[in-house]
């Protein structure tokens, strides 16, 4: 999918530009300069093509600053992602030395660039957005992220520059992308189900050079591995190489059919890993859990129930997602976790009759009722699996908004009891009968 970054100095607007575009309000927006700590990614339809989007945060130049710093080289980080970049700019301020030195840098980059002029929010100001012309561009697109003026002509330019891409044939080949944080040992992971040093392994987080996917046979069997780490030597800063990571691991996870999740045994479960999880999740993914280096960890009896147990009261609503304890250096139970990985594969495809289905929904919900709604009982008449890789299993009942979150869950529950589906992500939709 192609890639589009926003960039520009702080406080022009890029969240919200970001906000309008995805129709989303995951940004931090606020009137203070550089605000944006969490860098954001998302996706955008229009016109009959998807992308994805990411919002950087402000560029600023010559700081000795840390976070500042950070900023600026996230920036030429995106730039080397993006298949394009969107020049924010503030219509209200004009051209700014900052700009300008922004500009010279996009200039020197190979990727096209649109020049937006942002808080055009009425006429007047939409003649000021002709002075953004000095920064060398033969177009400038003034838009108001605010009321959306513009918004439309914009995104019409975004699609007719991006990259087409082609219209591949569906590859039907499992795609498993190996994600976790730096230095849990995703390139040995690789490496070693490779069986060659494809990618270059040391002691220090980071060093992964490059995305690239390959193709290996197990079993008879051919799987696209995708090596995420993605993280190159100069990305000094810990706020850049968290960037690029999460960069890196969303467009790893749009293209894999199945994530493994690295954690690092010693370490333990962190609560970014449990969002990377929720992010997989909700993308529908196959998920698998690997902990690594478990040949470092200080093991006595029950030691792998133990653990299982103290991280699966962590995952809480994530609690279907197998686990396996592997050590990469030493090779333990790699190949364990890769016969796990493909049996979530197959779960992912599991069709269940409709009929087996029904008796199944008839059971449970006589042992259970869904609670009263609007003093009205609530009856599922009818139930059927729509899809598969991932599921969807659709109910019709006579009050689909009188179905909670916690029934919806206790079905959910009940449904991997009888069924299976060990990490897979499924969805329950409620429809009117």
């Amino acid at each position: 999918m192609p890639l589009v970054a926003i960039v520009g100095r702080p406080n022009v607007g890029k969240s919200t530009i970001f906000n309008r575009l995805t129709e989303e309000r995951q940004s931090i927006v606020h009137d203070e300069p550089g605000v944006t700590r969490d860098r954001v990614y998302g996706h955008v339809e229009w016109g009959g093509r998807t992308f994805s989007i990411v919002d950087t945060g402000g560029f600023v130049s010559n700081s000795e600053d840390r976070f500042e710093a950070a900023i600026r080289e996230q920036v030429f980080l995106a730039m080397e992602e993006a298949d394009l970049i969107l020049f924010v700019n503030d219509v209200t301020v004009g051209v700014t030395d900052m700009d300008q030195e922004m500009a010279s840098v996009l200039r020197k980059s190979d990727r096209p660039v649109l020049v937006v002029g942002n808080k055009a929010d009425n006429n007047e100001r939409r003649w000021e957005a002709n002075s953004l012309y000095e920064l060398g561009y033969d177009t400038v697109y003034a838009v108001s992220a605010i009321n959306g003026m513009g918004t439309g002509d914009l995104l019409d330019a975004v699609v007719e520059q991006l990259p087409e891409g082609g219209i591949e044939e569906e590859d039907e080949r499992p795609r498993f992308a190996i994600i976790g944080r730096p230095n849990v040992g995703k390139s040995s992971l690789t490496n070693v189900l490779l069986g060659e040093e494809r990618s270059i392994v040391t002691e220090i987080s980071g060093t992964t050079r490059d995305s690239v996917d390959a193709v290996m046979r197990y079993h008879g069997e051919e799987i696209v591995l995708v090596d995420t780490a993605g993280l190159r030597k100069r990305s000094r800063i810990k706020e850049n190489v968290e960037f690029y990571s999460y960069l890196r691991t969303e467009r790893a996870m749009e293209s894999c059919t199945t994530a493994i999740l690295m954690i690092d045994a010693v370490e333990g479960l962190e609560s970014q890993d449990i969002k990377v999880l929720a992010q997989a999740e909700s993308m529908k993914k196959g998920l698998v859990l690997a902990i690594n280096k478990w040949d470092l960890f200080e093991k006595e009896t029950n030691s792998v129930r133990d653990y299982e147990n103290i991280i699966r009261d962590r995952l809480a609503t994530l609690d279907y997602v197998p686990i396996v304890t592997i050590s990469a250096m030493t090779k333990q139970r790699v190949y364990k976790l890769l016969d796990r990985v493909l049996e979530v594969e197959k779960e992912r495809h599991k069709r269940i009759p409709t009929s087996e289905f029904n008796e199944w929904m008839q059971m449970v919900v006589e042992r259970h009722n869904p609670p009263l709604y609007r003093n009205q009982r609530v009856k599922i008449k009818y139930a059927t699996q729509v899809r598969s890789a991932p599921p969807v299993f659709q109910f019709f009942t006579n009050y689909p908004k009188g179905i909670r979150e916690p029934y919806r869950r206790y079905l959910e529950n009940q449904l991997r009891k009888a069924f299976g589906f060990e990490g897979v992500p499924m969805k329950l939709v409620f429809k009117q009968k």
